[in-house]
């Protein structure tokens, strides 16, 4: 079993609609019943304060490590020295008039296998966090 969770979307609004929607951190209240907060700019090297309704109690410092918009955005997460980290990859790509999103998390690491097992189900949140990102998208 993959220590993954993976979901995805077709859209029909541009990229850079998807892509805006993304980057802009405060926003995410407006559209994103998965997301409680987050905190700080979701820029390349920046790492952002991100509180999930999954696990409200625990804030995750999260290091937005890659950005190439408006196509893939990436964030990660963990322990030191590698024992344990997750890594978000949001893909953004134009299909028809409008665009195909997947965003998927995986976990890696020397203790990736038992906190894995320790995570709560993710999947309805994945699903959540999609379709309330095609609702915002296409609304706009």
């Amino acid at each position: 079993m993959a220590n993954e969770y993976a979901v995805s979307a077709s859209i029909a609004a541009p990229a850079q609609r998807v892509w805006e929607l993304l980057v802009d951190a405060p926003g995410y209240k407006r559209w994103n019943p998965s997301v409680v907060s987050i905190d700080g700019p979701i820029e390349l090297g920046k790492t952002i304060k991100l509180v999930s309704a999954v696990n409200p109690s625990r804030t995750f410092a999260l290091k937005v490590s890659a950005m190439d918009p408006p196509h893939r955005l990436v964030w990660a997460g963990g322990m030191p020295l590698g024992l344990f980290m997750g890594t978000r990859t949001f893909l953004i790509e134009p299909a028809g008039g409008g665009c195909s999103f997947s965003m998927s998390e995986i976990y890696t690491g020397l203790m990736s296998g038992l906190i894995f097992r320790s995570i709560p189900d993710l999947n309805a949140s994945f699903k959540s966090f999609a379709e309330s990102l095609k609702t915002a998208a296409e609304r706009a």
